[in-house]
């Protein structure tokens, strides 16, 4: 499976919009200090479903980041994207203008689109008539609309593709992004992931399936509690996280800054089942193996894990079996901990979001914890980093993300060495 043909990835600037923080520093503060982004939906009524949490972006004003033409043809999860590409953009001390633009590719990760437009466009029809719609409705709503507008925004007109892979997509945007450059079609990827399908449609489309945590209404910062034996289900949730990657040589042409080298990548899939992994984690197993592989890392190497940790009773259980199925004895002794039990689950967004962590980790020797691990649970038995930031020395970081239709996908990142 491996892939490395010696052209290596670096990562230089990276954005974020998440349920704690609209910048990369607010957001990783509020994860090393354990702060939760979960409360009571604001952005519509749900009144009568069997939740009413979830992990909302707050504070976040598209006319900060363009001018009000553009964000009233975006849907919010555009609006997001292009936030977190200009924060990508200014870290990196890219400069546009002195790029060959058809060199720089444009990969999204995104799971649902705009559901909320279509919400909403249901209802104008069902008022007002079909005629009545927003004409800009269906150039909003698409999901390839996110990767679209940071083209068009940025002039970027390099390779573009949007990747739906559910939960998976934002990291297996990253990985695609990568082995663009890797092939020598691009010096430059802008790539992530974003989500915006906090709605009535999107909230009642997952409680009907029993996905969602419903037994916190009264403790919402308590509901996402992965590898717990109490957990229950996921929190929906939105955000978005966009990185620079390029090609090692073209970085050091420019003195770019560094954080870390992206440097293996696996996707597979499971083959099993709608919407729950395979049991026995094989697949995710597989992903695990693939992306070390390609990295030319071995399992003893990797110092911490950035888990997909859903909440729910499949996920947590079938991803810890992973774990042991690569590692063996040693995935005891190697730091696992979940993004999602303060920013809920972004979907599309979520790896991407948790890749941000991942190289904030090795940037500052931190691992943040994973809130509300209170109740052992028999099967989710490895070091989750609970409730508790940590201190470590952390040069290997292996992130994994598995989606709906057993979609799986991995990242290896490493500290940038010369």
């Amino acid at each position: 499976m491996a892939r490395f043909n010696g052209t290596r990835v670096v990562i230089t600037g990276m954005g974020a919009i998440t349920p704690i923080g609209n910048t990369v520093e607010d957001f990783w503060q509020s994860c090393l200090a354990g702060r939760s982004g979960i409360g009571p939906v604001t952005q519509f009524d749900a009144t009568g479903y069997p939740t009413q949490i979830v992990a909302e972006v707050r504070g976040f004003d598209p006319l900060d980041h363009m001018d009000r033409r553009h964000a009233r043809r975006m849907s919010r999860f555009s609006q997001f994207a292009i936030a977190g590409t200009r924060q990508a953009l200014d870290q990196s001390e890219l400069d546009l203008e002195k790029e060959d633009r058809a060199r720089v590719g444009v990969l999204i990760g995104n799971g649902i689109g705009g559901l909320k437009d279509t919400e909403a466009t249901v209802h104008t029809i069902g008022e007002k008539g079909g005629m009545r719609i927003d004409p800009f409705f269906l150039p909003r709503m698409l999901p390839n609309m996110a990767a679209a507008q940071i083209s068009m925004l940025f002039g970027i007109k390099g390779y573009s593709n949007t990747v739906i892979t559910a939960c998976a997509a934002g990291t297996q945007a990253m990985g695609d992004a990568m082995d663009l450059i890797r092939s020598g079609r691009a010096d430059v990827a802008i790539t992530g992931g974003t989500e915006a399908a906090l709605c009535e449609l999107g909230l009642c489309g997952f409680a009907v399936i029993k996905a969602l945590s419903t037994g916190f209404e009264e403790t919402p910062e308590k509901a996402s509690r992965p590898f717990d034996a109490k957990r229950d289900g996921f929190v929906a949730a939105e955000g978005a996280a966009i990185f620079v990657l390029e090609n090692l040589d073209h970085a050091r042409r420019r003195n770019a800054p560094i954080l870390a080298e992206l440097a293996g990548y696996g996707a597979c899939s499971d083959a099993y089942h709608l919407v729950a992994p395979c049991a026995d984690g094989e697949g995710a197993a597989r992903a695990i193996n693939w992306a070390l592989e390609d990295a030319g890392v071995r399992p003893e190497e990797v110092d911490y894990i950035s888990a997909h940790g859903t909440s729910t009773k499949l996920n947590d259980a079938a991803e810890t079996l992973a774990i042991k199925k690569t590692f063996g004895e040693m995935a005891y002794r190697i730091p696992v901990s979940a993004t999602k039990s303060m920013v809920g689950h972004s979907f599309g967004a979520a790896g991407a979001l948790e890749a941000v962590a991942s190289v904030q980790t090795i940037q500052t020797g931190m691992i943040h914890p994973t809130l509300n691990y209170e109740n052992p649970d028999p099967e989710c038995d490895l070091d989750y980093v609970p409730n508790e930031a940590r201190r470590a020395d952390v040069d290997v970081v292996l992130k994994n993300s598995f989606g709906f239709g057993g979609q799986n996908a991995c990242l290896v990142f490493k500290r940038h060495e010369e």
